[in-house]
């Protein structure tokens, strides 16, 4: 076997590697779809500054979106990236800490749904950003608002 046949074995064996593992990040969402997921982008969000100047930056709006699947667990909002394949969630929101900042529709460099909402949720770990289609707003909407009985606080909103 010559040189040039080794190296095309092996950019043969590269290239069936690269679309196995496409195969199974489109696998698993499918899977997760299939268990009652939802489709939620997500990202940490901007700076305090960037975000009180009102005018934020190009790289600001695009950077940090990642698409993936939301599924609600009792108190806890689990939200998995699509494009890993850690089997544990990425973000993990609890209810009785969620507290709703804002809310704004995408800004026009950000590529989200049409019809989308963007809610900027505070919590103890930080504050996230969540791009949710309208449905998927009021599921959310109502999973915050029906805290179980017995419990001091609840859906909270920032006035």
């Amino acid at each position: 076997m010559t040189i040039s046949g080794v190296v095309v074995e092996i950019v043969l064996v590269v290239v069936a590697a690269v679309l196995l593992l496409l195969a199974l990040v489109a696998l698993r969402r499918i899977q997760q779809l299939r268990r009652g997921g939802v489709d939620v982008a997500l990202r940490r969000a901007p700076t305090a500054s960037s975000a009180d100047s009102g005018t934020p930056t190009a790289s600001e709006d695009e950077s940090g979106w990642h698409s993936g699947i939301a599924r609600y667990r009792g108190d806890q909002f689990r939200w998995y990236r699509v494009s890993g394949l850690r089997s544990g969630p990425n973000v993990t929101l609890d209810r009785i800490d969620v507290e709703i900042v804002d809310r704004r529709p995408p800004r026009p460099t950000e590529l989200h749904v049409p019809g989308a909402t963007v809610l900027r949720c505070r919590t103890p770990g930080g504050t996230y950003e969540l791009a949710m289609g309208a449905d998927v707003l009021t599921g959310f909407s109502s999973w915050l608002e029906s805290i179980p009985p017995g419990r001091s606080t609840g859906y909270r909103q920032a006035s």
